[in-house]
């Protein structure tokens, strides 16, 4: 009889044991973990607990186990991970995770050995799936009685030199220790300073699905694969605000910004599932290829135009006062280095013309948030000629609205603005505005400033219903709104609101939309034509969510205005920052992380 076959029937006589042993006779109680007057339950191979599946075969049944701790995260996690030498099945985990509670532990006053990193124990207790999705659980005993045999040595760990063929192969090292071999790219670190955690990813970054597939079966294809190769790389707690990010060789700062895009190697730690992810609780530092950050850029053309989303610029009262906002910054001084860090990016990108979303939606008087704006850019130059577009007291019924600035030496407004209202612009799909103007003796041209309903589903009375709601193709709660909002932009600026008799149109804005989802591909069918793609630049993106980039921010063109084209950049200050440097902790005012989306800028020939 071979080995592998030989396990294979213990592991069987072993479960049968085990199922029997836990069967109780009426009355009883098959779910307590066995304690000094109950006998032990049998002992069984922690791959025997976990199964092949996703969940345990053993759920709810008492058990035994003998292995090694490989990681005590009591303080973090509330337990410990235990491996074995493995039951000769590569389709089963041969590590655990064992509950403890801290307040037990004889450091504490209570009955439990404190556990060690290398300790040999035994373990008794009922085995759970820990977590509320049901197919992304963590197999678990809880209700233990821990008894320590003495010093035991853990199995070396797997090495991982690739990402598995499906995401759910990761299961097979559910609670085991990893080296990752390949070299991992950081995806995302929104949850960087908030968990302590990075989205990190095997063969390059990540792109949103809709991006780069249509909705549906294609883009639920980039999806799974995105889950392939992904995986959290967590801090060993579930703890928010950490103290520290123990786990970097080099702390965050301007030199060391640890941007989406930089490489990692000598990653280890234990596969965990938490929170709907599979989880790298990190057991060392690693080493980091730093991504550079890229200089501000620059672009051909003879005219400068910007399109920038402003994270939600509030001023409070104007006056000092009025703090914390509905969004934005909760104090003074959070606005003032806000506003710096903004008024740094707009010098920086030198725009004639900048079309912005999320201002404060308080008009645009002195006190204004638009107002300070404008007079913060001109005191800090060098350019000083910055003058807003007047929008009146307010723009629809939003608590954000869209504006325009200008470089009043530099281009000249040709009469009013227009606004598009009704319909999806009441409440949800912020009000359109579009603006004429000339520069120099060019033909005049319209650029319009847009901000679509986002993704989010809301809740309660706001929350998204029927076909609003997610259909589950990649695009999103409120996809049927985006869609009538791009619709009706493309009508309203067919119709020409500004009387400026112009076929040089620029659609510009944050149209929280990928650029294969619905509203983009109507308004590509209606004509208008993406500047990036005339452009030629290679897999452009302008935000980051969930560790997956793409474009939310776009910039279309009439066919008259495409013609004119020179250049499109994404300046990529923001979405690839970590929040560390937000206007929250930013002690110098810089232009990284001044939003949470990147700025376009355009350059065309429209002066002669």
């Amino acid at each position: 009889m071979s080995i592998k076959i030989a396990s294979s029937l213990l592991a069987a006589l072993l479960l049968t044991a085990c199922q029997s042993a836990t069967t109780s006779p009426p009355g009883g109680d098959p779910l307590g973990a066995a304690g000094a007057d109950v006998p032990m339950p049998p002992r069984v191979a922690i791959g025997a607990v976990q199964g092949p599946g996703l969940r345990s075969p053993l759920l709810g049944r008492q058990v035994s186990i003998e292995g090694v701790v490989t990681g005590n995260f009591t303080p973090g996690l509330g337990g410990v991970f235990v491996q074995d030498a493995g039951d000769g099945d590569a389709a089963t985990a041969d590590g655990i995770f064992v509950e403890r509670n801290p307040d037990n532990d004889a450091a504490h006053g209570g009955a439990e050995p404190v556990l060690h990193a290398g300790d040999r124990v035994e373990v008794s207790g009922t085995v759970a799936e820990l977590g509320d999705d049901e197919l992304s659980t963590l197999t678990a005993l809880r209700g233990t009685v821990v008894h320590v045999l003495g010093p035991g040595v853990a199995p070396p760990a797997v090495v991982i030199a690739a990402a598995p063929a499906d995401a759910a192969d990761w299961e097979r090292y559910e609670g085991m220790q990893l080296a990752i071999s390949a070299p991992l790219t950081v995806s995302g670190n929104e949850g960087l300073t908030e968990y302590g955690e990075l989205i990190a990813s095997f063969d390059g970054r990540l792109f949103q699905p809709t991006e780069v597939a249509l909705p549906g079966p294609d883009a639920a294809r980039v999806a799974a694969d995105n889950a392939r190769r992904s995986l959290v790389l967590d801090d060993a707690s579930n703890g928010k605000d950490p103290p520290d990010l123990w786990f970097l060789a080099t702390p965050l700062s301007d030199a060391a910004p640890l941007r989406a895009g930089s490489t990692l190697h000598q990653v280890a730690g234990i596969l965990d599932q938490r929170r709907g992810r599979y989880r790298l609780q990190l057991t060392g530092k690693f080493s980091v290829d730093q991504a550079p950050r890229p200089a501000a850029p620059d672009v051909r053309g003879d005219l400068r135009i910007a399109s920038l989303n402003l994270l939600n610029l509030f001023n409070g009262d104007g006056k000092g006062g009025g703090f914390p906002t509905p969004r934005g910054a909760e104090t003074d001084a959070q606005y003032r280095m806000q506003q710096r860090k903004l008024v740094a990016v707009v010098q920086s990108l030198r725009p004639d013309i900048a079309a912005l979303m999320e201002v404060e939606n308080d008009g645009s008087g002195p006190d204004s948030t638009l107002a300070e704006f404008v007079a913060a850019l001109n005191a800090a130059g060098p350019s000083r000629d910055y003058a807003l577009v007047d929008t009146g007291d307010k723009l629809g019924g939003d608590q954000i609205h869209v504006a325009m600035i200008y470089r009043a030496t530099s281009v000249r407004p040709q009469g009013k603005p227009a606004f598009l209202t009704g319909g999806p612009f009441v409440d949800k799909s912020r009000v359109p505005m579009a603006q004429a103007f000339r520069a120099g003796r060019g033909p005049v041209f319209v650029v319009a400033s847009n901000h679509f309903k986002s993704k989010g589903c809301d809740k309660g009375e706001r929350a998204a219903t029927g076909l609003q709601k997610d259909q589950h193709d990649g695009q999103g709660c409120w996809n049927p709104m985006r869609v009538e909002s791009a619709r009706q932009v493309n009508a309203w600026l067919a119709s020409d609101p500004t009387h400026a008799r112009s076929k040089y149109q620029l659609l510009l804005g944050d149209l929280n939309s990928h650029a294969m989802e619905d509203p983009l591909r109507l308004l590509r069918d209606a004509g208008w034509q993406d500047a990036f793609a005339l452009a030629k630049v290679a897999k452009p993106y302008s935000f980051s969510f969930d560790g997956q980039v793409g474009r939310l921010d776009h910039a279309l063109l009439s066919p008259a205005a495409a013609a004119r084209l020179r250049g499109a950049v994404e300046w990529h200050n923001n979405a690839d920052e970590a929040d560390f440097f937000d206007y929250h902790r930013d002690a110098d005012g810089d232009t990284w992380r001044a939003s949470d989306h990147d700025p376009i800028l355009l350059g065309v020939d429209l002066r002669h």
